[in-house]
């Protein structure tokens, strides 16, 4: 099949001006080169802002994994004025647009001198700008000098780190260091304005996460920041904030299951079980940040195969973790990682002291998510439930732990209409595992095989002796939750219980008359 180093091997359809052209990249371009070529398609420069729109009107981000469409359903091509298109508000985000294009032209193309002269004129631009100030001026003069310099140390690196990172991102393994990217491949995205029906639905755990796009997701989230205080408990800076969220959302792998959305509908239950229970009233704001920031962060890189099949693979994750949690250990390194890079650390403005909290208290939350620790962590939280002491830190680091645990397994809690399309995706995820075990010749899960498990068979028992079990212990310390999610779990047991019984009548039928026939 060839190693793909120069091949295209991703491609979409686009409509221009009411024809259908093909646009074809590779899944290692950045968002930045995706859009030139849309833009020079469209008769633009390649500096003009574009956007794609789907057939009703939704908005799609332009990235490497936008998914793949056909010439039925072609993305229109809307060209936008570049300064609307980035939507700039206030002169510190405008100024680094400036430097982030000029940065990604400085690593991609290498030409010094050819693009002085474009600094210089948006430099004074810039300068000509109504309120802002020399300082901003000369801090963003000083930024392209930096850049310069570190061009001229790394250039002679260039093409060794290059083939690194391609082999990196192409070997099929897993590295802390895989998928993190220059910030200035990342897009924007547009503000939305929520209405009051939107910002108190969002607050259900019924909440129903299938109708919103990629974009509208992300302003949800920045939205929940923003109502529940986070931003002023950790001093964020608003806009830190939209980067910080556009990577980790570009983290997240199109996987049918452990995707963006799937981090969204985690985070979501997270807010919605925050108002339900009244955390604000009982837990810190910056427990509730731990709370939203782990949710978000919990499953950043995930590659579709799950714990057991990176120790039974002897993957590069399994061996880096010796087997201990290697997928929760990974999803924490690249959320700090994230946090590492200045342009997207919303935690860059607390102290030392309090940064090593937040670490300390993201790591824990992520770890827990491990489902072989669900006895050690559900057994622990039950001990205090008589007892709890809203004072003591070991138990409300115990809640916090069954809280994201909650969250993260919670899909069977909402509507069927909104579950339902969750299991689907679940049991696709497993059985494309458990088809790579067989064909590696490793151990296959019984409730994996794709020849085994049916849908009430995969979900009867996790709902009556693990989700019932876990939400009936936080009902204890917060009794309005079991009108509105315990029950829910009961009312699906039930329907699966149903389902199964009907499932082996049709057997029992079959069975009757393969034997009739036979006898016949």
């Amino acid at each position: 099949m060839g190693n793909g180093v120069s091949g295209y091997n991703r491609f979409i359809y686009v409509e221009i001006h009411g024809r259908t052209e093909k646009i074809l990249f590779s899944r290692h371009s950045s968002s930045r080169d995706i859009q030139e070529v849309i833009a020079l398609a469209a008769g633009a420069s390649s500096w003009t802002g574009v956007m794609l729109k789907d057939k009703n009107g939704g908005l799609i981000a332009i990235t490497p994994n936008i998914m793949t469409n056909t010439t039925d359903t072609p993305y229109k091509v809307q060209v936008v004025d570049q300064r609307a298109r980035q939507g700039i508000t206030d002169n510190s985000e405008m100024l680094h647009t400036v430097i982030s294009q000029v940065a990604e032209q400085f690593n991609r193309v290498f030409k010094t001198e050819e693009v002085k002269e474009e600094i210089s004129k948006r430099i004074n631009a810039l300068e000509k700008r109504e309120g802002l100030k020399v300082v901003e001026i000369e801090r963003c003069r000083k930024d392209i000098h930096d850049l310069r310099n570190q061009l001229l140390d790394n250039k002679n690196h260039h093409h060794a780190h290059h083939d690194h990172l391609h082999r990196s991102s192409t070997s099929g393994s897993l590295s802390d260091d895989r998928k993190i990217g220059f910030i200035q491949d990342m897009p924007t995205y547009p503000k939305y304005i929520l209405s009051r029906e939107t910002i108190d639905y969002l607050k259900k755990p019924t909440f129903d996460i299938w109708h919103w796009e990629p974009n509208e997701m992300l302003s949800l989230l920045e939205h929940m920041y923003h109502e529940l205080g986070l931003v002023h408990e950790f001093n964020m800076n608003p806009i830190t904030l939209k980067r910080w969220l556009l990577m980790v959302q570009s983290n997240y792998r199109n996987n049918p299951f452990h995707n963006f959305r799937h981090c969204f509908c985690v985070t979501q239950m997270m807010y919605g079980m925050i108002h339900l229970c009244r955390l604000q009233n009982k837990m810190s704001r910056f427990d509730l940040g731990l709370l939203i920031t782990a949710c978000v962060c919990h499953d950043l890189d995930h590659p579709g195969y799950n714990n057991a099949y990176q120790i039974n693979a002897r993957t590069e994750l399994a061996i880096r973790y010796n087997d201990q949690s290697p997928l929760e250990n990974h999803h924490a390194a690249v959320c700090f990682q994230i946090l590492s890079q200045p342009e997207c650390n919303i935690f860059s403005n607390v102290s030392e002291e309090m940064f090593i909290k937040i670490r300390v208290g993201i790591i824990s939350l992520i770890l827990a998510t491990d489902m072989a620790r669900h006895a050690e962590i559900l057994d622990k939280f039950k001990q205090n439930i008589d007892h709890f002491d809203w004072t003591n830190e070991d138990h409300i680091t115990s809640l916090k732990m069954i809280l994201i645990k909650c969250c993260d397994i919670s899909n069977e809690v909402r509507p069927m209409d909104v579950s339902d399309p969750w299991l689907d995706l679940l049991l696709e995820e497993y059985f494309n595992q458990s088809d790579r075990e067989k064909a590696e010749g490793l151990p296959v899960a019984p409730f994996m095989d794709r020849e085994k498990v049916t849908k009430p068979t995969a979900q009867i028992g996790f709902i009556k002796f693990v989700l019932i079990p876990l939400f009936d212990s936080v009902a204890k310390l917060f009794p309005q939750a079991d009108a509105a999610l315990c029950e829910s779990l009961r009312q699906a047991q039930h329907r699966y219980e149903k389902m199964k019984v009907e499932e082996d009548t049709r057997k029992a039928l079959l069975q009757e008359r393969k034997a009739s026939t036979t006898g016949a």
